[in-house]
C-alpha cells in the first residue's frame, strides 16, 4: 500500500482546504480563505479539532508533462502563492493513472452524463488529499468573463468604442501577419450582424446548417475563430460533426420548433441569453463532477456558482468584462481589498493548453479501452453515431490531429453512462412499474408478470 492509498484510507483532513492547480480563481479562494480571522484551516466553533493552523492547499502535478514549459510555470506560480505562512502546501503527483480517459471502468453511475466522467479519476486523486471542506474555482470563467456575444449587446447599447480592446487583443493573439490588421473590422462586422439578427432567424439558420452538415470552421485553429463562432445565437456543439444525418435532422427539427416560439423582433439580447446558457451548462457539469469524483466525508464547494456571487458579477459593467484579462483583473482587485498585494509573475495566465495536452496524453494511453467501448456502442444502436466514425476520430485525436476534444469527451461520457445504466438495470429503481418485473426475470418458478387474484 503506497502513500496515496494510505492517504485515501484516512480520508480528507478536518478543516478547510483549497485547490492551487486550477488557475487564478482557485488560488484566489485559497488566499482569501487563509486570511479569514481566527485559526485558518479550522471550522469556527468546532471543539477538539485536529486540523493544523494553516489552510491546506493542494496542487496536482502531472508527471506525464514534466517537460512542458507551461506546466512548469504553473507549478512555480503555485509554489510562490503557497509561500504564505498561513498555507500548508501539498503536491499530489500522478503519472498515467491521473490522466483523463484512464480507468473508465471505475467511474460510478451518476444522475446524468457529463464531460466530468472522463476525468473523474484525475479529480478524485487531487480531492482525496484535500480537506473535509474543499474549495474549487469551478465556474469562475462563466461568471466573471463576458461571453463573446456580449459584444453585440454593446452595439445594441451604442457603445461601439468598447469593442476596440477585445478586437485588438484578438488581433494580437492571431499573430503578427498582415491579416491581423483586418481582425478588428472582422469582429465588428460579426458583432453587428448578430445585433441585427433576431433570435428566430439565428436559430433557424443553425437548423439549416445542421441539415447541410455545415459545422463552420474548426474552432481549435485560433482564438479568433472561436470568438467569431461564439458570435451567434447558437451554434452546433463540438460533437455534432460525428453524429449521423438522422440525428442532425432530428435536432434541426427541434431547433425550428423552438425558433417558432422565440421572439421575432429586435430587442432580445444575445449576450445575456448565451451567458445564461453557458453558466447553466457549467453548473450541470459541476453536479456531475460532484458525484463522479466524490470522496467520502468531503464536501466540495464552488463559491463562484453561488447565487450571490453570480448576482454580484452581473453588476459589473459589461464594458469592463469584455476586456482581455477581465477575470484576472477582478480577482486581483478582490485580493488587494483583502490585503494581498504581492502575486507571482504570470499570475492570471489561463491553463487551457495544459488541460488539452493532458487530454491528448490520456487518449494515447487509453486508446485500447476506448476502442473496446465503441466496438458496439449503444449510441450506434440508437442511430446517433456510427461506431467506425468515432473510432477513427479517437485514433486521429490520439495521433495529434487538431480535433475538438470537448466533443470526444461528450461522446465518451454519454456512451460510458449508458453502459453503466444498462449494467444496473434490474438492480436499481428505473420506473414506477419496471422494478418488479425485471427483478424476477429468469428466476425459476417465479412468473415474469405479477399474478393478481380476481376481485
Amino acid at each position: 500500500m503506497g502513500p496515496a492509498d494510505r492517504r485515501a484510507g484516512r480520508g480528507p483532513a478536518p478543516g478547510v482546504g483549497a485547490d492551487l492547480s486550477g488557475g487564478p480563481a482557485s488560488a484566489t479562494l485559497a488566499l482569501l480563505a487563509a486570511g479569514l480571522p481566527g485559526v485558518p484551516g479550522t471550522i469556527l466553533g468546532t471543539p477538539g479539532t485536529v486540523a493544523g493552523e494553516r489552510l491546506l492547499a493542494v496542487t496536482f502535478n502531472d508527471l506525464t508533462q514534466s517537460g512542458d514549459s507551461e506546466r512548469e510555470a504553473e507549478l512555480e506560480r503555485a509554489h510562490a502563492v503557497a509561500e504564505s505562512p498561513r498555507l500548508h502546501h501539498v503536491v499530489v503527483a500522478a503519472a498515467e493513472e491521473g490522466l483523463p480517459y484512464v480507468d473508465l471502468d471505475k467511474v460510478p453511475l451518476t444522475d446524468e452524463p457529463g464531460p466530468a466522467l472522463v476525468q473523474a479519476g484525475r479529480h478524485r486523486l487531487r480531492l482525496a488529499s484535500g480537506s473535509a471542506d474543499q474549495f474549487t474555482g469551478y465556474g469562475a470563467r462563466q461568471v466573471l468573463d463576458a461571453h463573446p456575444a456580449r459584444l453585440a449587446d454593446l452595439l445594441m447599447d451604442r457603445k461601439r468604442r468598447h469593442l476596440l480592446r477585445p478586437a485588438t487583443a484578438l488581433a494580437v493573439a492571431d499573430g503578427a501577419s498582415g491579416a491581423s490588421l483586418t481582425v478588428p473590422f472582422t469582429v465588428y462586422r460579426a458583432a453587428r450582424r448578430l445585433a441585427r439578427t433576431t433570435q428566430r432567424d439565428g436559430v433557424t439558420d443553425v437548423a439549416q446548417a445542421l441539415r447541410e452538415s455545415d459545422f463552420g470552421a474548426n474552432v481549435t485553429d485560433s482564438a479568433l475563430s472561436a470568438s467569431l463562432a461564439a458570435l451567434s445565437w447558437c451554434r452546433p456543439g463540438p460533437a455534432a460533426r460525428w453524429l449521423t444525418g438522422e440525428a442532425l435532422a432530428e435536432v434541426s427539427v427541434r431547433l425550428e420548433t423552438a425558433a417558432m416560439r422565440a421572439e421575432s423582433g429586435i430587442g432580445s439580447r444575445p449576450g445575456v441569453l448565451r451567458a445564461q446558457a453557458a453558466l447553466a451548462r457549467r453548473a450541470a457539469d459541476y453536479r456531475v463532477l460532484e458525484q463522479a469524483a466524490e470522496v467520502r466525508s468531503q464536501r466540495l464547494h464552488a463559491p463562484f456558482l453561488d447565487n450571490q456571487v453570480v448576482r454580484a458579477a452581473r453588476e459589473l459593467p459589461e464594458a469592463m468584462r469584455v476586456r482581455p484579462g477581465a477575470r484576472a483583473s477582478v480577482l486581483r482587485e478582490v485580493l488587494v481589498g483583502a490585503g494581498v498585494h504581492e502575486l507571482p509573475p504570470g499570475w492570471g495566465t489561463t491553463t487551457y493548453a495544459v488541460h488539452a495536452a493532458a487530454g491528448r496524453a490520456g487518449l494515447r494511453a487509453a486508446i485500447g479501452p476506448l476502442m473496446d467501448l465503441f466496438r458496439a456502442p449503444l449510441l450506434a444502436d440508437a442511430g446517433i453515431i456510427e461506431a467506425h466514425v468515432v473510432r477513427k476520430a479517437l485514433r486521429a485525436a490520439a495521433d495529434g490531429e487538431p480535433l475538438p476534444l470537448e466533443g470526444l469527451d461528450q461522446l465518451v461520457a454519454v456512451e460510458l453512462w449508458l453502459t453503466r445504466l444498462m449494467q444496473r438495470r434490474g438492480s436499481c429503481w428505473t420506473g414506477a412499474d419496471a422494478p418488479r418485473r425485471r427483478a424476477v426475470v429468469g428466476v425459476p418458478g417465479v412468473p415474469s408478470t405479477p399474478h393478481r387474484p380476481a376481485l
